[in-house]
């Protein structure tokens, strides 16, 4: 075993003793040969062995005979005569073997005392296709993947200990070793499980992958051995909504940093003992990151809401823009779900007209990734054949970067709007010509009744840039207007009980109501136009 040298040897001995597995002992001994860790179990055993045979009569050898002591053996100075070691603070004595065969033979029957079996069992031909099968049965398209490992926040703890003892065994050999110096646990295990999954899914692995295959690991057996750190360390850990457990690895891991070395010792074992059991595999699961669709609706319908309208549970009406586009990309793409995003948004009475208002969906976890323009333009004709009450266009894949585009500056946007207003004294044409002339008129709006309960109570100034009346009737006429993003029309025209001043009932001094209210145009230069 090239990558080992002689000073290696007591650590190879020590860890083989304690119940380590043979890659967690290449990893102590900051082995960075990938080549090393993926060779199979048994072959490494008998490396290991062979190692320890071909070493045995260094002169700087540790000797594991109890009849004759050996000179560097696993214990602190001041533990001599204590009766109860681990209880004060201290390493814990390891039981000498005389025959490094028997050491080997005893690690290869246990459960690894370090990883827990993921380097074991979970390293195997077996387990890697079953991981295979979950992607294949998935159906996703993918063209390479990246691997992710969720492993018991115990584990933590059990390295933290290995390490001590290490430590201690290399401090008496006049050596040193840092907690960063050993090869990380996820680091070894992707070297290893990587190839065979490349090998079998047919892409490669690559950091940057939009499809992700991750493991989850528990194991039960061990849960329990991190809570003393929540007496040492009660500040690491918080409740936190999203977590059904406050023994996160990342409070574990803030633990350990902060728990003094003698502190640990008192409440952990030093080595941590060999489970009976190998770690479960919670789930394997499969995500293509998100894929982005842009485009433009129009609405034509008066009874129609952006979004799904639900009151206490209760639907008010059967459909929604959101979900007369959403389900027909859901079904195409083969998402899981998706979120909806818009730049404005209308009434449910209210018409959007134009060439539209931009809206983007996000669909979450998608089988199918790749469109071409023409199935894309395929896929828009079908939304603007399943209904009359919207129509899309430009619909497009997007970045997700490029969303940010459609909320930037969102207020200094620009509106149009037609409304039918309706005045409870009569008119003539010369009583709202005045309005023409009305130029970047500027309003206080008090946030509308309608919507104060889902809206702060503020205060907030939008400007009327232009108006252009049309004269309809003695009580009628309609008004277009070019306003600011984010102007509350209907509240304009009727005041709303004097919330937003001025308004169109003050200007031509009558009670103003209004009758019908379109959007004409969003003016906004994304998504980017294409073809239709």
């Amino acid at each position: 075993m090239s990558s080992l040298t002689e000073k290696d040897r007591p650590i190879v001995q020590l860890l083989l003793n304690t119940g380590t597995c043979p890659r967690c002992i290449l990893r102590f001994c900051r082995v960075g040969s990938q080549t090393l860790y993926r060779r199979a179990y048994k072959n490494l055993m008998k490396d290991l062995e062979e190692f320890l045979r071909n070493n045995q009569e260094k002169e700087d050898r540790v000797c594991f005979d109890v009849a004759d002591p050996p000179c560097k053996r696993i214990r602190l100075e001041h533990m001599e005569g204590s009766d109860d070691p681990n209880h004060n603070g201290a390493l814990q004595q390891i039981p000498l073997i005389n025959d490094e065969n028997t050491a080997v033979e005893n690690s290869s029957m246990k459960v690894c005392n370090v990883c827990l079996g993921i380097l074991q069992e979970f390293c195997e031909a077996d387990f890697v296709k079953k991981v295979c099968q979950k992607v294949n049965s998935a159906d996703h398209q993918f063209s390479s993947f990246v691997f992710s490992v969720s492993l018991p926040p115990q584990m933590s703890v059990r390295e933290r200990a290995a390490w001590l003892l290490v430590k201690q065994e290399m401090g008496n050999l006049g050596l040193s070793l840092s907690k960063d110096d050993i090869v990380q646990l996820k680091e070894a295990y992707k070297w290893i499980i990587h190839p065979q999954l490349s090998e079998e899914l047919g892409v490669p692995a690559d950091g940057k992958s939009l499809f992700e295959v991750s493991v989850v690991f528990a194991h039960p057996e061990t849960d329990e051995e991190c809570h003393f750190l929540a007496t040492a360390c009660p500040d690491c850990f918080k409740p936190a909504k999203n977590k059904q457990s406050v023994f996160t690895r990342m409070a574990v891991l803030k633990a350990l940093e902060k728990i003094k070395e003698e502190d640990f010792l008192k409440h952990f074992p030093c080595p941590p003992s060999s489970p009976k059991n190998f770690c479960d595999v919670l789930g394997i699961e499969c995500n293509n990151s998100a894929v982005f669709v842009a485009g433009r609706y129009n609405k034509y319908s008066r009874n129609l809401p952006q979004t799904p309208w639900i009151i206490d549970g209760e639907r008010k009406l059967d459909s929604s823009v959101e979900e007369l586009i959403s389900e027909h990309l859901i079904a195409e793409f083969k998402a899981d779900s998706f979120n909806f995003s818009s730049s404005g948004r209308e009434d449910v009475d209210v018409r959007t007209l134009g060439n539209g208002r931009p809206f983007a969906i996000e669909l979450v976890n998608p089988r199918r990734i790749h469109f071409t323009a023409e199935e894309m333009k395929g896929l828009q004709q079908t939304i603007n054949n399943s209904s009359d009450k919207i129509q899309v266009r430009d619909l497009q894949l997007v970045t997700r970067s490029a969303i940010c585009r459609m909320k930037e500056g969102e207020e200094e946007k620009t509106k149009t709007y037609s409304a039918l207003i309706w005045l409870d004294k009569a008119i003539q044409k010369e009583d709202i010509a005045f309005l023409d002339d009305i130029k970047e008129l500027k309003l206080d709006q008090k946030t509308p009744l309608r919507v104060l309960h889902r809206r702060p109570l503020a205060v907030r100034c939008r400007i009327i840039h232009t108006m252009k009346s049309e004269y309809i009737d003695r009580h009628h006429f309609r008004l277009h207007l070019k306003t600011q993003a984010g102007t509350y029309i209907k509240e304009f025209v009727h005041g709303d009980f004097g919330r937003t001043k001025p308004n169109i009932g003050s200007l031509l001094n009558r009670t103003a109501d209004i009758l019908e209210l379109d959007v004409e145009s969003v003016d906004a230069d994304w998504p980017p136009t294409l073809d239709n």
